[in-house]
C-alpha cells in the first residue's frame, strides 16, 4: 500500500497573509475597476456605498465615478446571487453565477409556501418578467400587480416568489455614487440584452477555481459558505489533480491553485478600512484567519454590522463616519507606529471617496463586552 505524504500545515498567519494578497488587500492593485469585481468574483452590496468602500482598499488611484460609469454603461449590475444577498457583478459573472445559484433560490421558496398556497409558480414567473421588462418595477410595485392575481396569497411572499425565479436587477441611480434612488428592477436578460447562460446551468468546475484565486486556499466548506451551496465536495475531488492540498492547524484540508501566491506569514500587512459586508470578513467557515476568535462578537450592533479595520492583517477595530469626522475605535491600544499608519490610511481612504472634503479623525478604544 502507498503512504501518502502528510498535507503542509499552514497557520493563521500563512493563511491570513495569502488570503490578503488574493483579496488585492496586502498591496493595492492597479488593475481596472472591472478586472477588480471580476477577480473578486463580485462584491457583497446590500447597502450601496460597502463596493466603493472595498475598492477604494483594493485598488490604486480608485475613483468612485468608475464604478458607477461601468454600472451606468450595463457592464456591471447589482443582482442577487450568492448566499441569497444583494452583489455587485460584472456583466459576464451575472450571467453565469445566477444559473449556477438558481437550486438555492428555488429552495428558499419553501420558506414561503404557506403564502403561496394556490398560486402557480410558472405563471407567476412569467407574469413578473413581463411587467418588469415592460418598465422596472420596485418590489412594492410588484406586491401588488401580483396580488391582483392571486388576492388570497401573501403578498410579501408573492414578491419573494418572483425573486427567488427571476435574474432580477437593480437599475440605476440605484447603486451610483453620491445619487440616490428606489430599488427597481427588471430582468438581467433584459437589462443587458443578453440571455442568461444556457440550461442546464454551467458547471462550478470553473467558478470553484475562480473562488480558490480569490479566497483560498480555502476548504470545501469554506467555499459551501461563499456560494451558498452544498455537495461541492465531488467538485472539489474532480479538480483535484489541478490542486495542491494542505491542513489548517485544526487538520481540515485546504486546496488551492498550484501557482497562487502564498506570501511568508511575515510580510508586512498595511491597516485597510472594509465596509460593512466586504468580502473578506463573509467568504469563509472559518473565519479566524481574518478575524480574532476574541474579537468575533464586536463585529455587529444589534443586527447591523460595523465597518472594520484591519491591523497587521487581522480585524483590531471598527469605524463609522459621523457628520464630518472619521471616529476610529480600536478592540486595543494602538502602538504609535500603528496609530500613525491607521491615521494615514484613514486621510488616503477620506481623500479617495470624498476628495474636497474636510474630515477631522478621531480614535477611540471598543471596551470588552460584559463577561468576555
Amino acid at each position: 500500500m502507498t503512504k501518502t505524504s502528510p498535507r503542509p500545515v499552514l497557520g493563521t498567519r500563512a493563511l491570513n497573509r495569502a488570503t490578503l494578497d488574493r483579496q488585492l488587500l496586502l498591496r493595492r492593485s492597479s488593475c481596472t475597476v472591472e478586472d477588480a469585481v471580476a477577480h473578486l468574483v463580485g462584491l457583497q452590496a446590500q447597502n450601496v456605498k460597502p463596493p466603493y468602500h472595498a475598492l477604494a482598499a483594493r485598488l490604486d488611484g480608485f475613483d468612485p465615478e468608475r464604478l458607477s460609469r461601468l454600472m451606468a454603461d450595463r457592464e456591471v449590475v447589482r443582482i442577487v446571487t450568492l448566499r441569497s444577498t444583494i452583489h455587485t457583478h460584472t456583466a459576464d459573472d451575472a450571467r453565469t453565477l445566477r444559473p449556477l445559484v438558481q437550486p438555492a433560490r428555488t429552495r428558499e421558496l419553501t420558506a414561503f409556501r404557506k403564502g403561496l398556497a394556490g398560486v402557480d409558480l410558472d405563471r407567476l414567473a412569467a407574469l413578473a418578467r413581463d411587467l418588469v421588462e415592460a418598465e422596472p418595477r420596485t418590489m412594492a410595485e410588484l406586491r401588488q400587480a401580483l396580488l391582483a392575481e392571486w388576492p388570497d396569497a401573501d403578498p410579501q411572499s408573492l414578491a419573494l416568489a418572483a425573486r427567488c425565479t427571476l435574474p432580477l436587477v437593480q437599475v440605476p441611480p440605484r447603486g451610483l455614487w453620491g445619487r440616490s434612488g428606489r430599488v427597481a428592477l427588471t430582468t438581467a436578460e433584459h437589462w443587458l440584452g443578453r440571455p442568461a447562460a444556457p440550461a442546464p446551468a454551467p458547471a462550478p468546475d470553473e467558478t470553484v477555481l475562480r473562488y480558490l484565486a480569490a479566497f483560498g486556499p480555502a476548504s470545501v466548506k469554506d467555499m459551501q459558505t461563499w456560494a451558498g451551496l452544498t455537495r461541492l465536495r465531488e467538485v472539489f475531488e474532480r479538480l483535484r489533480p489541478r490542486l495542491v492540498a494542505f491542513r489548517d492547524e485544526h487538520g481540515a484540508e485546504l486546496f488551492d491553485l498550484p501557482d497562487a501566491p502564498r506570501p511568508d506569514p511575515g510580510t508586512p500587512a498595511p491597516p485597510r478600512f472594509l465596509p460593512e459586508y466586504d468580502n473578506l470578513l463573509l467568504s469563509h467557515a472559518d473565519r479566524t484567519r481574518v478575524i480574532p476568535p476574541e474579537h468575533r462578537g464586536r463585529l455587529w450592533q444589534g443586527s447591523q454590522p460595523h465597518r472594520t479595520l484591519l491591523v497587521d492583517g487581522f480585524v483590531a477595530g471598527v469605524w463609522k463616519t459621523v457628520d464630518d469626522t472619521l471616529v476610529v475605535e480600536s478592540f486595543g491600544r494602538l502602538s504609535r507606529g500603528r496609530r500613525a499608519a491607521v491615521l494615514a490610511e484613514g486621510e488616503r481612504m477620506l481623500a479617495t471617496l470624498y476628495p474636497g472634503a474636510s474630515y477631522d479623525i478621531r480614535f477611540g478604544t471598543v471596551l470588552p463586552a460584559a463577561g468576555r
